[in-house]
């Protein structure tokens, strides 16, 4: 499990959520966006297998209509456990 926090954005802009390019490899299982701008992601390894996967966080200004933009992408590299036997 990994936990990404997102500090608040300078340009006033909220963060909107995560998206896993890979939901059969990561996949965000949580997310609270705090009062001050602070946004927390929960990831988690989805499988047993391994891979690569990008998360992109999205942002918007919260009082104009139209869709998020995405402005941060962390990319991940899935290893899985070793298995006995």
């Amino acid at each position: 499990m990994v936990t990404l926090t997102l500090r608040p954005r300078p340009d006033d802009k909220r963060w909107t959520g995560v998206l896993s390019s890979a939901p059969a490899l990561v996949v965000a299982s949580g997310w609270r966006l705090d009062g001050d701008g602070t946004a927390r992601a929960t990831l988690r390894c989805a499988g047993t297998r391994g891979g690569a996967a990008e998360v992109t966080a999205a942002a918007r200004e919260p009082d104009l209509a139209g869709a998020a933009r995405t402005v941060f992408t962390l990319h991940m590299t899935v290893v899985p456990y070793a298995q006995e036997g």
